[in-house]
């Protein structure tokens, strides 16, 4: 996987992201500003759904000089959970595919594992499940940690 490349793509084709080689992590997050997040991306009109199942958000997370938008860069469109927060969830405003987001303090980018089609890798696993809200159970493909000092979660 070190010399893939990966290519993500909106709804409708015009917006194009590229992630080169493995990720830092391929991982599910259940943390409430995912979750808030991922709602107010699903309600804009004819939006994919950005959640798995059991409501945890998917992404494989990259270094920035590894994640680029190739094609409809202009096209895309910020959203903030609030005005002030340090995430910016990325959407291709042709269509409301939501492609990425980026934490401002951070050297990485988070795209959501959705739009990439073709051999993605598993998840590796599943962050801050003391905010998950499903009733399904815990999937057991990946280790799991009720918070972000990585205790496990037992659940």
């Amino acid at each position: 996987m070190a010399d893939t490349t990966l290519i993500s793509t909106c709804q409708c084709g015009k917006v194009h992201c590229q992630a080169i080689g493995r990720p830092i992590l391929s991982g599910v997050c259940y943390c409430d500003d995912c979750q808030a997040g991922a709602a107010m991306l699903e309600a804009l009109d004819g939006a994919d759904k950005v959640t798995e199942e059991d409501g945890g958000t998917h992404y494989l997370t990259y270094r920035d000089d590894r994640f680029s938008c190739v094609k409809g860069v202009e096209l895309l469109k910020a959203y903030q959970n609030a005005p002030d927060a340090p995430t910016r969830r990325m959407v291709a405003s042709c269509c409301n595919s939501a492609m990425f987001l980026k934490f401002a303090k951070g050297h990485w980018t988070s795209a959501y594992a959705k739009r990439f089609a073709g051999d993605i890798p598993p998840v590796e696993m599943r962050t801050q499940t003391q905010f998950r809200q499903s009733n399904l159970p815990l999937p057991d493909d990946a280790p799991s940690y009720r918070t972000s000092d990585q205790s496990s979660s037992g659940d």
